[in-house]
Formats: structure tokens, sequence, C-alpha cells
């Protein structure tokens, strides 16, 4: 059975959080203190810039995050939809909804409307399935983080992603959107991952990308029946 979409649910996306990346951490204090103002929050992916489960350094350098997180999840409907970034979470968001990439799409209903949600990196071609299941295999990590002596590992990780430039325009965005459309059966499909903050409406089909937290700065808002973009 899909979710109810609720008036005021807000939808982050790619918030990419690190020590130069701080947007997620502002907007989640803005929840706690009641400053905005989210019946359910939807986590769309990469909403920190590397997490899991198994990875003892970045679970160390986020934990602030983590906790915030939580805490909020105690009063609030959280759904996070993991990304290429951040993945098996379920173990550090006991009550937050985790849906891990093969079990995306995500349903949600608005009135009569099926809004399929995803994070975006799903129906590529097979050797980015088979890097997904290698990178994400439990026992992979858990050997990584073993070697990981001083968290060397981790620590050029970090700096790489650090220094990564993230936020471009996609000049043929359009026409990976009508592509896209394909796979999905639903009257709006939602995304994250591409950081373009765009919507098109092909084939009776609506396509939302949510704006990247990290690089438009703004979030989404479901408001009289409208999807909406909010600067943080």
């Amino acid at each position: 059975m899909s979710l109810i979409l609720k008036e005021n649910a807000i939808f982050i996306a790619d918030s990419h959080y690190n020590e130069k990346n701080q947007e997620f951490k502002t907007i989640l204090e803005g929840l706690e203190k009641k400053e905005i103002n989210a019946s359910q929050i939807f986590l769309m992916g990469d909403n920190f810039d590397f997490l899991s489960c198994e990875c003892k350094y970045f679970i160390k350098q986020n934990i602030e995050v983590i906790n915030l997180l939580n805490k909020l999840s105690t009063n609030l409907e959280i759904v996070y939809l993991e990304g290429n970034h951040d993945f098996n979470l379920q173990k550090l968001f006991p009550n937050i909804k985790v849906l891990k990439r093969e079990n995306q799409p995500f349903f949600v209903e608005i009135e009569e409307k099926k809004v399929a949600l995803s994070h975006g990196d799903n129906f590529l071609d097979w050797k980015y399935e088979l890097f997904c299941k290698i990178i994400r295999n439990s026992s992979f990590l858990k050997f990584m983080n073993f070697i990981d002596i001083n968290f060397f590992i981790s620590k050029k990780l970090e700096k790489a992603l650090l220094s990564k430039n993230i936020c471009h325009n996609i000049l043929d965005f359009e026409k990976i959107v009508e592509k896209r459309l394909d796979n999905y059966e639903s009257n709006i499909v939602i995304e994250g991952h591409y950081h373009q903050g765009n919507r098109y409406a092909f084939k009776n089909k609506e396509y939302i990308n949510v704006p990247s937290l990290c690089c438009q700065k703004s979030y989404t808002v479901f408001k009289n029946g409208l999807f909406l973009n909010k600067d943080i």
C-alpha cells in the first residue's frame, strides 16, 4: 500500500553534507526549532557526501546530523531514499523508513494520482548496476573498514569528494528525462540525483527534479496541490 502525500510535505535532495556544504544541517535545525513547518520529510538521496553504516570514519564525521535526524524522526514521518553516496543506512536510522536503491521507485498518492519517488540513479546500464552491487555489499565495506588503518582510505575519499565540482547544468537533460519516463508507470515522477531543479511534462506525465540543496540552495514543498521550490 502506497503512502498518502500530505500537505506541507518537503523533499530534500543532494545536500552532499560535509564540512564545506552545511545546508542540510541548517534545514534540519530549522525543522527542529519549528522555523520550518513540515508534515512529512522525503530525503531523496545523497544528503550526505558519503555515509554507510559500515564506515566508522564517516559516521564519526556526520554524527551531529545523524543524531539530529534521529531526533526529528521521533516526531516526524521521514522517508529516506538511499542514493549513490549514502546507503546501507537502516541501522543508523531505526525510526526512519529507509528505501534501498533496489526498492525504488517508492509510490505515494495525491488524491487519484500516483507519484513515483526515486533517487534517480536507477534504470541505467548493467555496468553501473554491477558497480552498485559491489559498492553496497556489506562484507566488502566491512573489509575496507578493517584495512582502513588510521582512516587513511576514508580521508583520501573525503578529500576527493571535497574537491569535486558537483554543480553544473546538463545540456541535454530534457532528452534524458523523456527517456527516463518510459520506465515509470505513474502520473508524476520525482527524482533527485541530477542537481538540476527542473520540471517537464511528456506523454501526460509530469517530471520533477528536486533541486540540489547543495547547488541550488533550495528544496521542494507540496502545498495546495502544487510542488513548489523554496530557498533555504
